[in-house]
């Protein structure tokens, strides 16, 4: 589907609110010629500074003829100029389509920061969903949803300490690579012999943290890739170290991915739990077996149970429990099946994914041949996760999306009270400095104004081992600078 639009600076959004309301088309965005499916002429008839007035015209052609919108905007800021753009965009392909998105027109990953933003000016819950709905067209579920993740974040944070850091330890070996993934992460069985390597570098990008804050992190969280991957020898020694080299005394979680079932090991629970972690995901993403074998995944959903059995025996009370809706043929009966399954683990929390359709998986090229496995009601299946999330007692308490995620809907955190993720909460609101180290990180400053800047460090391993002087000097260049 080609768009026609005559201003660069709304292409992003525009795009992406194409996009949601075509997941299947391949959306372009062309600044020439008019014969675009959609055209959208936006006129600013005059700029004084960050005020502006003028129109914004959409006409597009539908199965029942052409639709056509204007709307005029006088002495507006730029902002709002592109919250109208959306809005009038959203009004047009809605009478296309006949869809209605329950985010309305939010294609940002982070909403709930627009409620944290207007809660933390004081405004009233009612005055809140106000704007979500005229501003955004959000629904009133989602709007609740949002409003609510709001103030249990709100309290989360609120021992969060100001110029404090989180600290975040990248493990990007996996047992095997699951077809949806596109993080970086690499099968251990063909990079074994670099494993050494790799942790004698990552050990040397957590001393420059340990040398540059003079405090401990708040929360730590060593993930991937698939941490359990390494061996219990190694995960012991990498917790020890991060142990020494920093002040625990105020960390409120310490935790790790132990993800995927078939790296589990009762030595490597041991380790883990001997070291003082407190919270681990396991991570089924389905508990279907038929799927998991479509999907890459080489453990049963008895291989699930056979791993919580293993964790509470290590004495893990806080246990997180990973699942995907819109795997390929995963309909209602699918997921209701996970979700029983699910209860019966009884875990802390659980951490919903709507699937995120990634140009660099391998699902992506695998959907392309096989679109009768597209699963389509998505909407139901979030409400379904949600009603038995609420069943066990699990409460939401952090939120985000991502581009091209099935149903145009969301990734929810729902947890036990005093069993919330913190570090979920602070990576998702930007309060404070996410201290990354290994391949394919990406470290966060957050300066005193507010002003966020970021690091990333190389994904391919063996550049990672080879550039990690570079890694960490810029790394100085970032957190020694000043505010």
């Amino acid at each position: 589907m080609q768009v026609t639009l005559n201003s660069q600076g709304f292409s992003y959004d525009v795009h992406s609110l194409v996009k949601a309301f075509y997941p299947e088309e391949d959306v372009t965005i062309t600044e020439e010629g008019d014969n675009g499916a959609v055209r959208i002429f936006i006129t600013p008839d005059t700029i004084a500074g960050d005020d502006i007035s003028g129109s914004v015209q959409i006409s597009a052609d539908g199965p029942a003829g052409p639709v056509e919108r204007r709307d005029g905007f006088s002495h507006i800021a730029r902002a709002d100029v592109k919250n109208l753009v959306k809005r009038s965009l959203y009004f047009v392909l809605n009478e296309l389509t006949g869809r209605e998105l329950s985010w309305g027109t939010m294609t940002g990953i982070r909403p709930v920061k627009v409620c944290m933003k207007l809660i933390r000016e004081k405004a009233s819950d009612s005055d809140t969903a106000g704007y979500m709905k005229s501003v955004y067209l959000c629904s009133d579920k989602k709007t609740d949803l949002a409003i609510n993740v709001a103030h249990t974040e709100k309290r989360i944070l609120e021992d969060i300490r100001p110029g404090g850091f989180s600290l975040y330890v990248g493990i990007p070996f996996c047992p095997t690579t699951c077809m949806y993934c596109s993080f970086t992460s690499y099968p251990i069985a063909a990079c074994s012999g670099m494993v050494e390597d790799y942790l004698d570098a990552l050990k040397r990008e957590l001393d420059f943290f340990a040398d540059h804050y003079d405090c401990g992190p708040d929360s730590v969280y060593i993930g991937g890739g698939t941490p359990t991957t390494l061996s219990a020898g190694q995960l012991s020694d990498l917790v020890s170290y991060i142990r020494r080299s920093f002040d625990m005394s105020s960390c409120r979680e310490f935790t790790v991915e132990a993800g995927r079932p078939d790296s589990i090991t009762d030595e490597k629970l041991a380790a883990l739990s001997d070291q003082g972690v407190s919270r681990i995901s396991i991570n089924p993403q389905t508990m279907n077996d038929k799927t998991l074998r479509l999907i890459g995944r080489r453990h049963t959903s008895d291989d699930v149970y056979a791993a919580f059995e293993k964790a509470r025996r290590a004495h893990f009370t806080n246990i997180n429990t990973d699942i995907i809706l819109g795997l390929p043929g995963e309909g209602p009966d699918e997921v209701a099946l996970t979700l029983d399954k699910i209860r019966t683990l009884a875990p802390e929390s659980l951490t919903v994914h709507s699937m995120a359709l990634k140009r660099a998986a391998a699902m992506h090229e695998f959907l392309k041949d096989h679109r009768e496995l597209i699963v389509k009601d998505t909407d139901r299946l979030m409400d379904m996760a949600q009603e038995t999330a609420a069943a066990m007692d699990l409460h939401p308490y952090y939120l985000y999306r991502q581009k091209n995620m099935a149903g145009n809907l969301e990734n929810i955190g729902f947890a036990k009270e005093d069993c919330y993720g913190i570090y979920n909460v602070v990576i998702m609101e930007e309060v404070s400095d996410i201290a990354a180290a290994g391949a394919g990180t990406i470290s966060k400053r957050v300066f005193g104004d507010g002003r966020i800047e970021r690091c990333d460090n190389v994904k391919d391993v063996s550049l990672y081992i080879d550039r990690i002087d570079e890694m960490i000097e810029r790394k100085k260049t970032l957190f020694n600078k000043g505010e």
